[in-house]
């Protein structure tokens, strides 16, 4: 299914850095050093993107991950202050269990998702790591989780049926 693709600058995106690794090349005249880092943007308003750089120093690779995120930005659909339904996202060996939560619960997860749910407007939720705890393999499993996620009006029009039939 294509997506539209959503334009960065008309919103004000807050960034956070999920993890920096330092990668090494072994090359004939000894080892190349180089930083990698992952990084989660969104207006904490249901855009969020996941973006990662590689740069000779940490803050090229920092801003590199930032215009990658800007690129690959997604829209959560949030019903009141939780998200639609319980799903899974998988990546790699990394699966993420995401469940709505009640009013007041707050963000329950784990340090990559919790970034990407935070930053993604999501206030209540509850969320379980299953498998990898690779910070990469997480926080692309949230992705997937939250792009999969599809309000109860969208079902409803993709079978024809109203959201009264749809609920019984």
């Amino acid at each position: 299914m294509l997506r539209k693709r959503i334009d960065a600058s008309q919103l004000d995106l807050k960034e956070q850095v999920v993890d920096i690794r330092r990668v090494t090349k072994v090359v004939k005249g000894g080892r190349n050093f180089r930083f990698a880092a992952l990084v989660v943007v969104g207006d904490e308003n249901g855009h969020v993107g996941v973006g990662s750089g590689k740069a000779m120093e940490i803050p090229d690779a920092i801003r590199k991950g930032i215009q990658d995120a800007k690129k690959n930005l997604i829209k959560v659909p949030i019903v009141k202050t939780t998200v639609p339904h319980k799903i899974i996202g998988h990546f790699g060996a990394g699966n993420v269990l995401i469940m709505p939560a009640s009013e007041g619960t707050g963000i329950i997860a784990g340090g990559p998702v919790r970034a990407v749910l935070e930053l993604a407007g999501v206030k209540d939720v509850r969320a379980k790591s299953l498998g990898s705890n690779n910070s990469r393999n997480m926080v692309n499993a949230t992705m997937d989780g939250l792009r999969n996620l599809k309000r109860a009006e969208d079902v409803a029009r993709l079978r024809g049926k109203s959201i009264e039939e749809l609920l019984g």
